[in-house]
């Protein structure tokens, strides 16, 4: 009897379990482990479609949503308009190097650079999700080869019929997260001497 009764316990409190783990996963703004590693993707796929020009840009225009939006609030452009915007699928292909712009894809010195996206954090929201992510630039063709902290990425995820993309990505600067007291005036990082001249071939 006793045995029996542990058993219908046992049943009772892994159905328990599972309905929580269900209602926790229908909860609106919940993100299954599978959307974590789907946005994880995204944003992968996002170093490889800009470094590459893949399909002449468009690779990079198709992981943005239809109405999905890029904003430069880091160059020194972006940074005093206080965001320069890339709406749209040309505008985007274009951000990437490609498009319908002449000579899309032909800047060589543009494809020595990679990016790095590390740092990655993922919070859920009602409408989807919400990341964070710093970028690292590894320039290659350099001597010797090149390393910068590029600012990061702020990022507003949807899921749509063609899986997780961008709603928006937004290049900020360096210290754009910071607290007040450790911002500086441009939000970038103190100058230090650069390790060679950015662009320079190898010998």
């Amino acid at each position: 009897m006793k045995t029996v009764t542990t058993g219908v316990a046992a049943a009772i409190a892994a159905s328990l379990l599972t309905f929580a783990v269900v209602r926790a996963q229908q909860r609106p703004g919940a993100l299954t482990a599978l959307d974590y590693l789907e946005i994880q993707q995204l944003v992968a796929r996002y170093a490889f479609a800009i470094d590459t020009c893949g399909d002449n840009g468009y690779d990079y225009a198709r992981l943005y949503t239809r109405d999905g939006v890029y904003i430069d609030t880091y160059s020194e452009q972006g940074f005093s308009k206080g965001g320069v915007r890339a709406e749209g699928y040309e505008a985007l292909a274009r951000v990437a190097g490609g498009g319908n712009q002449p000579g899309a894809c032909a800047n060589t010195q543009r494809w020595d650079l990679n990016h790095a996206l590390v740092n990655h954090v993922i919070t859920p929201t009602p409408d989807g999700a919400a990341g964070r992510v710093y970028l690292v630039e590894l320039w290659g063709g350099t001597d010797p080869s090149h390393t910068l902290r590029a600012g990061g990425y702020e990022d507003v995820y949807v899921k749509t019929a063609d899986g997780w993309r961008f709603k928006t990505r937004t290049h900020v600067r360096d210290k754009a997260w910071h607290p007040a007291g450790l911002q500086t005036a441009d939000l970038m990082s103190p100058k230090r001497p650069t390790p060679g001249p950015l662009g320079r071939p190898r010998e």
